[in-house]
C-alpha cells in the first residue's frame, strides 16, 4: 500500500474520498483545514467518518483554520451548516490530536520515505508545511490535489473553490518543484456517481454503504453527484483511471475577476494529443507558428487531469464501499 497523508475539509465528497483511501492506501494520518466548513466542524466530521468505517486507528490532526492572507470563505451553501449535512451521526468518541496538522505533515514526511500528500481542501496546510520545511517538495512521492480547472471554475467563472479560498497557498504548492497531479473541475465533473450507483451502495446494507448513500442524497440533491475529492485519491490508487497532460499551471493572485484561477498553459497540448472535451483545434497551435519560431509555451510543472475512465472510476469507488462490513 502507498503511504499517504490526507489533508481535507470534510465535506461530503471528502468523506467518500477517505472511505476510498482507507481500503487501498496506508493512511499515516489525516490533517484538517478550514474550507468547506469551519475547522471545528470539518475536524469533527473527519472523526465521525473514521468511526463509521471502524478506522479509529487513524489519527486526525487539526491544521489551519483558514488562509493567512484573507478571511475564510466556506461552502455552507453546498455542504450545509455542519459541513456534512444529511447523515445523522452522534458526536465522535475519539478525539483529535493536539499536534498541529502542519507539524505532523513536516515531521512525517521528513522521517518517512515515499509519502504521498493528498489534498482535497484549500492548500493552506500544504503550503505552510512547505514554508516551514522546503525540502518536503523533494521528499514527497507526489502531491495529488483536488482543485482548480484546466479551463473553467466553479466558485467564480474563473476559479474553483479550493483554490479561490487560498490562492497564495496554491501558488506556493504548484511552484514548489514537487511532482504534482491536479484534479480540477474539468476532470471531476466527469467523475459522476449516478442515482443507480447510490442505490446500489445503499443496498449493501452496511454502515459505510448507507452512510455513502445518505451523503449522496444531500450532496447530489436527488440527482447524480460529482465525486470531486475522491478523484484526487483515485488517481493515487490507479494511475490509469484518469488521463493527464503535463502542462504549466500558475495561480492568478491579483485579478479583479480572475483571482484564484489556475492559469493552465494549453499550448503544450500540441505534443500531448490528449482527447478532452475542449476545442483545441480552434486554439493557437505550435504548427501555426512561422518556420523557425522558438515559441513553445511554458515548461510543464503539473500533471493536469483531463479525461476520466468513468466505468473504471465507478468500479473502484463502489468496490471500496462494498468491502466494508
Amino acid at each position: 500500500m502507498k503511504k499517504v497523508i490526507i489533508d481535507c475539509d470534510p465535506g461530503h465528497d471528502d468523506a467518500i474520498a477517505i472511505m476510498l483511501a482507507a481500503q487501498h492506501l496506508d493512511i499515516l494520518g489525516i490533517t484538517t483545514v478550514g474550507g468547506n466548513g469551519y475547522l471545528e466542524n470539518v475536524t469533527r466530521n473527519a472523526l465521525q467518518i473514521l468511526e463509521v468505517i471502524d478506522r479509529t486507528d487513524i489519527k486526525v490532526y487539526p491544521g489551519h483554520a483558514g488562509p493567512s492572507t484573507a478571511k475564510l470563505v466556506i461552502a455552507d451553501n453546498v455542504h450545509g451548516e455542519s459541513g456534512m449535512e444529511g447523515p445523522v451521526l452522534p458526536q465522535p468518541k475519539i478525539k483529535a490530536q493536539e499536534k498541529h496538522g502542519v507539524d505532523f505533515i513536516v515531521e512525517t514526511v521528513m522521517s518517512t520515505d515515499d509519502v504521498t500528500l493528498i489534498a482535497t481542501g484549500p492548500l493552506t496546510n500544504i503550503a505552510s508545511a512547505l514554508n516551514k520545511e522546503p525540502r518536503i517538495a523533494q521528499r514527497v512521492t507526489e502531491i495529488s490535489f483536488m482543485g482548480g480547472g484546466a479551463y473553467c471554475g466553479n466558485w467564480t467563472p474563473a476559479a474553483e473553490f479550493n483554490i479561490f479560498v487560498d490562492p497564495e497557498a496554491a501558488y506556493k504548492v504548484v511552484n514548489s518543484g514537487a511532482k504534482i497531479k491536479m484534479c480540477g473541475v474539468n476532470l471531476t465533473r466527469q467523475a459522476i456517481m449516478s442515482v443507480e450507483d447510490k442505490e446500489e451502495m445503499r443496498a449493501y446494507n452496511t454502515k459505510a454503504g448507507i452512510f455513502t448513500a445518505e451523503l449522496l442524497d444531500f450532496f447530489g440533491g436527488g440527482k447524480e453527484a460529482r465525486m470531486h475529492d475522491a478523484s484526487a485519491v483515485a488517481w493515487v490508487i490507479d494511475e490509469d483511471v484518469f488521463k493527464g497532460a503535463m502542462l504549466h499551471v500558475d495561480i492568478e493572485l491579483c485579478g479583479r475577476l480572475t483571482r484564484g484561477m489556475t492559469v493552465t498553459d494549453l499550448r503544450f497540448m500540441q505534443t500531448e494529443k490528449v482527447d478532452v472535451d475542449f476545442d483545441f483545434e480552434s486554439t493557437r497551435r505550435w504548427d501555426d507558428e512561422p518556420e523557425g519560431s522558438t515559441f513553445r509555451g511554458k515548461e510543464p510543472n503539473v500533471n493536469v487531469g483531463m479525461r476520466c475512465d468513468i466505468e473504471r472510476f465507478r468500479k473502484l469507488l463502489k468496490g471500496a464501499i462494498a468491502k466494508y462490513k
